[in-house]
């Protein structure tokens, strides 16, 4: 892959093979993050799981206390007075069996999160090929299966992210914009690293996170010291 001036410029003004502590990571990703727009900024988690264990899965939620930087819309599904709950909460869209067509026929996607009451997930499984590929069924264990609509809005509304393993057993999530500081980065990540330590499968053997690094959208990552931040 061709790489831009702009990116080679900032791969050559660190050592990339070294493993910084955080500040110096996240004080790095955010001079590596040199586009036009406000880079989002990830972190990629290796770990020593192997998904096709059920009991090694690892998926779960959790609000970075300074957000994500990024608008979300949420859709519910939900009926009755939890629909009215859910729009008060400010979810941008509520609806029921009314919407299956409009998202299976015509391809309306235009949302980021779904939520859906536990009586409602019978008909969202029918948009189980629709919203699954995209990451986008709702998750009891990411807490968008839920009676409490009105704490799953406000929750990802607030800067809610959810994590899981990827085919790779690699965990991709952002944890905010290069425009946030140092300091915000770095609660949000240690943050979220808190809730990947204690989701650490009790059955895996061996190390759990193998690596992490720290990226802007467009431009190179930054290694992390595991062992300060990996328990």
């Amino acid at each position: 892959m061709k790489r831009g001036k702009k990116y080679v410029e900032a791969a050559k003004s660190y050592d990339k093979s070294a493993q910084f502590e955080t500040a110096e990571a996240i004080a790095q990703v955010k001079k590596n993050a040199t586009a036009k727009f406000d880079e989002t900024i990830e972190a990629h988690i290796r770990t020593g799981c192997d998904g096709r264990h059920a009991e090694q899965q690892i998926r779960g939620a959790v609000v970075l206390p300074h957000g994500t930087g990024k608008a979300v819309k949420v859709l519910v599904f939900a009926k009755g007075a939890k629909a009215d709950e859910a729009t008060a909460a400010g979810a941008d869209f509520v609806g029921a069996d009314e919407l299956i067509p409009r998202i299976q026929n015509d391809g309306w996607l235009d949302f980021d999160v779904v939520v859906a009451t536990p009586d409602m997930m019978g008909v969202v499984g029918r948009l189980g090929r629709v919203l699954g590929p995209k990451g986008l069924m709702p998750n009891p264990k990411a807490g968008t299966v839920t009676m409490d609509v009105t704490k799953a809005v406000n929750d990802i509304k607030a800067g809610k992210i959810e994590y899981r393993l990827d085919k790779t057993n690699i965990i991709h999530v952002l944890i905010g914009k290069a425009s946030f500081t140092e300091e915000q980065l770095a609660d949000n990540f240690q943050t979220l690293m808190d809730a990947i330590n204690k989701a650490k499968p009790s059955s895996l053997k061996g190390q759990y996170i193998k690596s992490i690094s720290l990226a802007p959208t467009m431009g190179p990552g930054v290694k992390v010291n595991v062992a300060k931040v990996a328990q």
